[in-house]
């Protein structure tokens, strides 16, 4: 499966934004989907998950109340909407995919998108 990870932008502390990301070549309810990110000079962190039909989702501490994770079987796209923003979770967002169960670990991903960058001012 190819992704494709768009939505991305510069913002203030406070704001929201939605992430998507579109999957393509690979019948999409099969997958479980995740997005990581990645700060300057950081490794790339856990963000949110959720199963193949949107029953499962899981979150990193840092962003539980702040985002949601769901998707669109019929349009092959995963979301991440993200609100209440912080300067700390400023970095590049990449969407990943696995057949299977959801999970958090990075490991377990097949398929990643490029990339999408986020920035949020003070």
């Amino acid at each position: 499966v190819q992704l494709q990870a768009s939505g991305g932008g510069l913002l203030q502390a406070g704001g929201s934004l939605r992430l998507s990301c579109a999957a393509s070549g690979g019948t999409f309810s099969i997958y479980s989907m995740g997005w990581f990110r990645q700060a300057p000079g950081r490794e790339r962190e856990f963000v949110a998950a959720i199963g193949r039909f949107g029953s499962n989702t899981e979150y990193a501490d840092s962003v539980k109340g702040r985002f949601t994770i769901s998707r669109d079987n019929a349009k092959n796209t995963v979301y991440l909407q993200m609100n209440s923003l912080k300067p700390e979770d400023t970095a590049v967002y990449y969407c990943a995919a696995r057949t299977g169960r959801i999970t958090t670990l990075e490991t377990d991903f097949g398929s990643w998108g490029q990339g999408t960058q986020v920035t949020v001012s003070s």
